[in-house]
């Protein structure tokens, strides 16, 4: 499933939180801004209402009779009871922890506008390339050969993100101009309108093949590393069937079948060797396809 793809300039924490909450990103750019956190959390009509009681009872009492200490006492309680309710009704319009988390998105949302693209941004075509580029470069730094350092993990680090948010960038800008073009296109073209439209077509079909070259891209270099994955794996595989060699051996010298501990055996280092050089050439390959990418 494709993710909210950021740009690599904004913080990681915001980064993650953003590709956490992609759908909550797009309620929040589509529908009404939650609730500014210095907003009261009481109404403002309750606090009127209950006010409003505490004056016309207070009022009533003083025009009934001079106030003495029992309507002291009595307005005293009326106000102490309206500043529990305030008080209970403060506590059950606390915040829930989603409130709290949608404030925080919403702000981080306004100061990084424009850095973040979310799925919504992109047509079909566009979604299916980019869930493309998102698993070639999940590939990669899973790797256990970048784990290892045997490619350049720290560049890997930088550029990877890099080239996804630049590819997701151009795929934005095909999807917005490919509706732009579908709508200009509907209820018929004249000769004259089609003849207009060709060039913007070739340049359209040109730009999403070179997109697409981006793409193809990072998809070989994914798939050298997953040579060199193969590779690594298989000689891990041979080294520990070397490791129980003498064991092998011992018990064809001891059952007299010594005339079949030659060859046969003896391809283990053979295979190993074989899978030493596999394993060179596929992160050779890895390091020349990175550099291509790169450049």
């Amino acid at each position: 499933m494709q993710r909210v793809v950021v740009d690599p300039e904004v913080p990681r924490e915001v980064a993650d939180l953003f590709r956490r909450n992609g759908p909550l990103l797009y309620r929040l750019r589509t529908g009404r801004p939650p609730r500014d956190k210095d907003d009261p959390r009481v109404p403002r009509a309750l606090v009127g209402i209950f006010g409003g009681t505490v004056a016309l009872a207070g009022g009533g009492m003083f025009v009934i009779g001079a106030p003495g200490p029992e309507t002291v006492v009595a307005l005293t309680m009326l106000i102490f009871v309206y500043l529990f309710i305030l008080g209970v009704i403060y506590l059950a319009r606390k915040p829930s922890p989603a409130d709290s988390i949608e404030r925080i998105l919403y702000a981080h949302a306004r100061h990084w506008q424009g850095r973040f693209l979310i799925l919504e941004d992109f047509d079909h075509d566009a979604r299916h390339l980019l869930g493309r580029v998102q698993r070639a470069i999940d590939y990669v730094l899973r790797s256990r050969v970048n784990a290892m350092g045997m490619l350049d993990s720290v560049r890997n680090s930088v550029m990877l993100p890099a080239e996804e948010w630049e590819i997701a960038r151009l795929l934005t800008k095909l999807s917005a101009l490919r509706a732009k073009h579908r709508h200009l296109a509907r209820g018929g073209r004249s000769p004259e309108v089609a003849a207009a439209m060709a060039p913007l077509e070739r340049a359209l079909a040109a730009s999403e093949a070179a997109v697409l070259a981006r793409v193809e891209a990072l998809e070989r270099y994914a798939g050298h590393v997953a040579a060199a994955e193969r590779a690594l794996l298989s000689q891990g595989q041979i080294e520990a069937l070397r490791a129980h060699l003498p064991e092998y051996e011992q018990l064809v010298a001891e059952a007299g079948a010594a005339r079949f501990s030659g060859p046969e055996i003896g391809h283990l280092s053979d295979d190993a060797d074989m899978l030493r050089r596999a394993l060179r050439e596929s992160v050779r390959s890895a390091h020349e396809a990175f550099r291509h990418l790169d450049g």
